[in-house]
């Protein structure tokens, strides 16, 4: 089965004003990428369909829904662009690719569940996983990988999903969401102390996070994925695995200072796939997180289909 890739062009237009580094370019990057490394004609490209309210309400609270969709939907009427908080910026097509994000996680979640596909990898933007139960922050509205593994096993009966994030970040927002959520097993790595300075102290059980000083390069990365992260995971058994894959641990990303490279990204996605592969059928969605760097950006993208694809 195949490896589909989900976007929008919608996702392109979100614009955070001249300068911010969670641009529309990052898009462009990766899909340039794909042609020029030949790996775009061996993937399945599929549409991002919008999101309900009813499956962002899966991880977020009500009045949080709709109190973003009141404030995006006047930006969007008004032609204006807004300041959510001192990094995160709405301007009028923040609605629709926001719904385009987390529906392309949403959508992709049911045609693995249902069989159509190996995997699949949402290229979407604003990216989702600092967005918290009730807020948005750090360039993201919706957290997309929460409300698809919420989907997963509230809409499609599975009992079991882990969440991998590999973003410089610590993804807050998902770990508020899901924290004591026993069906749910979150392992991440990042950067500390950096934005937003949450991590050392996890907040529930089924939560793996470990912090990784400044200027830490891949070896050592992988013997602490080794050493903590993959005892876990094989002790869950998860029935689908969710990627936050943000690349911004890259050396040559300038919002963190990790020493990842391509083979590093390779590395970690193939190490999850062997778990996914024992125990999810192979059941894998992954999606865009951070990667402001937009050559590595590209590249890493690449290294990370490629082997989610086995091409």
């Amino acid at each position: 089965m195949p490896t589909a890739i989900y976007t929008h062009r919608e996702c392109r237009l979100h614009d955070m004003g001249a300068g911010h580094p969670e641009c529309p370019q990052r898009l462009d990057a990766i899909a340039d990428q794909l042609i020029a490394s030949g790996l775009d004609a061996a993937l399945d490209h599929r549409e991002a369909p919008l999101a309900t309210l009813e499956q962002l309400g899966r991880a977020h609270s009500l009045g949080y829904v709709l109190q973003m969709k009141d404030v995006l939907e006047r930006l969007r009427d008004a032609g204006e662009r807004r300041a959510i908080d001192p990094d995160t910026v709405a301007c009028p097509d923040t609605w629709q690719a926001a719904l385009r994000s987390a529906g392309a996680a949403v959508a992709a979640t049911e045609a693995v569940v249902r069989g159509e596909l190996d995997s699949a990898f949402c290229a979407v933007r604003p990216p989702g996983h600092h967005a918290t139960r009730d807020a948005a922050m750090g360039f993201c509205f919706f957290n997309n990988v929460a409300v698809a593994a919420r989907h997963a096993l509230d809409v499609l009966g599975l009992q079991r999903v882990a969440i991998v994030d590999f973003d410089v970040h610590h993804g807050n927002g998902t770990e508020d969401i899901i924290a004591g959520d026993e069906r749910v097993l979150m392992a991440s790595f990042f950067q500390h102390p950096l934005y937003p300075g949450s991590g050392a102290c996890p907040k529930g059980t089924n939560m793996v996070n470990v912090p990784i000083p400044p200027y830490t390069r891949g070896a050592e990365i992988r013997e602490v994925i080794e050493a903590m992260w993959l005892p876990r995971l094989e002790a869950f058994k998860p029935q689908m695995v969710f990627f936050s894959a943000g690349f911004d641990a890259h050396r040559e990303d300038e919002l963190g200072q990790l020493g990842l490279v391509e083979a590093d990204y390779a590395w970690i996605t193939q190490r999850i796939k062997d778990i996914a592969d024992r125990h999810a059928g192979g059941r894998i969605v992954s999606c865009l997180e951070g990667g402001y760097a937009l050559s590595a950006l590209g590249r890493s993208v690449v290294a990370h289909l490629r082997v989610l694809a086995d091409v």
